[in-house]
């Protein structure tokens, strides 16, 4: 399959204080946290570019790529994805955090896999607690952790599909996969067995 993936990395990651925007936090093996989410895709014959959707005054901090592309971001991650499919005329795209740089080979080839099959899948984690919806600080019930997954990236789609659904949407969403639910598609499930976490605090960039 060919596919472009979009790396997402306009946020300001506040709760990281750090100062700067952390998908430019230097890890001890001299790359950034978003050269690190992009070499899988970069390494990866299937991928035939690279969109990195950043602030402007970031531009000159993004490390060079024959396949890379960068382009602006907005004031919300719609918005920011959104610009970043205006460059994408692969029949597929994948779109992944910059603050996900633990992405497993393993895991793109079988999002690549199940794409191609569902035309719109992500990568998720198993729920492993008890899970309690609470409401005013107490319990109103519990869930089956066996139906809870955690929603991570990449999330891949056909592109013609995932640009339909961000043409037709108007809210605001915190994944891409939430716009094709709301117009009534499925979206499939790979359960991710590897550590894929985000980069979010403080303490997360302790040790990298």
């Amino acid at each position: 399959m060919k596919y472009s993936a979009i790396v997402v990395a306009s946020g300001k990651g506040e709760r990281a204080k750090l100062g700067f925007n952390k998908v430019f936090f230097v890890m001890k093996d001299g790359m950034t946290v978003l050269e690190k989410a992009c070499q899988l895709f970069i390494n990866d014959d299937d991928c035939e570019r690279v969109i990195v959707v950043t602030n402007r005054e970031n531009f000159d901090e993004v490390f060079k790529s024959d396949k890379l592309f960068v382009c602006e971001g907005g004031k919300e991650r719609k918005d920011s994805v959104n610009n970043g499919l205006k460059y994408c005329d692969s029949p597929y795209v994948l779109i992944h955090d910059a603050a996900r740089p633990f992405l497993h080979i393993e895991m793109l080839e079988e999002v690549k896999k199940a794409v191609l099959e569902k035309d719109a899948v992500i990568l998720a984690r198993k729920a492993i607690d008890t899970i309690k919806v609470v409401k005013e600080g107490f319990i109103e019930k519990t869930i089956d952790r066996n139906l809870i997954y955690l929603a991570e990236t990449p999330q891949a789609f056909r592109t013609d599909l995932i640009k339909m659904a961000y043409e037709k949407s108007l809210g605001q969403y915190t994944d891409d996969a939430s716009l094709l639910e709301d117009l009534g598609y499925k979206v499939g499930i790979v359960s991710d067995i590897f550590d894929n976490h985000k980069l979010t605090n403080k303490e997360d960039f302790e040790n990298l």
